[in-house]
Order: structure tokens, then C-alpha cells, then sequence
């Protein structure tokens, strides 16, 4: 069983410690599938999705929405040690930018 208008961020990886491609769901962190390829990888997460949404339908639990789904405000808030602001704040000036710009800067790397 798969899921009609499937959203979910999904990714697979190679796992040297179980020689195998591992399923993922971003999601819904605690399930995953192990497969010998990536494609019955992907095609094992998702039936697992699936099956516990079915289940969490069921138990009349809160689906989680699709980050796809999901608005982004663009800002989120960080606390940081008031030496790691001040060391912060000092390169920006340094480097003639904001320190908001410093720091996203650096996020993107």
C-alpha cells in the first residue's frame, strides 16, 4: 500500500554497518527500511509511511503535514553564548555586512 498524493520529503542512504540502502521519511524520523537498492528503498519507506499513517488514522493521532506542504517565515531564533554574539557581531563589521547576513552566510554553507 502506498499513499494517493505522496508529499513527504523521503531520502535514501547507503549504510556501511547494515551493507544496505536505508529509507527515510523526514517527516516521520523513527521509520526507516532497509533494501539491497535504493529504488526498493524508496518503495519500502513509503509503504511503511503508509501503514502508519492507517494506524495513527486509526488511533486518531495527528498525521504530520508535508514539509513540501508546510510556509516558511524565513526567521527562526537562536540563543548563543554573549562571547559567540560579540565575536560575531565584531566580523561583520569587519566585513562591512550585517550580522544577520554574516550568520545566514554562514548557515548556507
Amino acid at each position: 500500500m502506498t499513499l494517493k498524493n505522496d508529499r513527504y520529503a523521503y531520502r535514501v542512504i547507503w549504510s556501511n554497518n547494515d551493507k544496505a540502502y536505508i529509507g527515510l521519511c523526514a517527516e516521520f524520523p523513527t521509520l526507516s527500511w532497509l533494501a539491497g537498492t535504493p529504488e526498493a528503498a524508496l518503495k519500502g519507506i513509503r509503504r511503511v509511511v503508509a501503514e502508519g499513517i492507517k494506524i495513527m488514522e486509526a488511533d486518531g493521532e495527528e498525521i504530520p503535514s508535508p514539509f513540501s506542504e508546510k510556509t516558511f517565515s524565513g526567521k527562526f531564533s537562536v540563543r548563543i553564548p554573549p562571547q559567540v554574539h560579540r565575536e560575531l557581531s565584531i566580523q561583520a563589521a569587519e566585513e562591512g555586512v550585517s550580522l544577520n547576513r554574516l550568520i545566514s552566510a554562514k548557515l548556507s554553507r
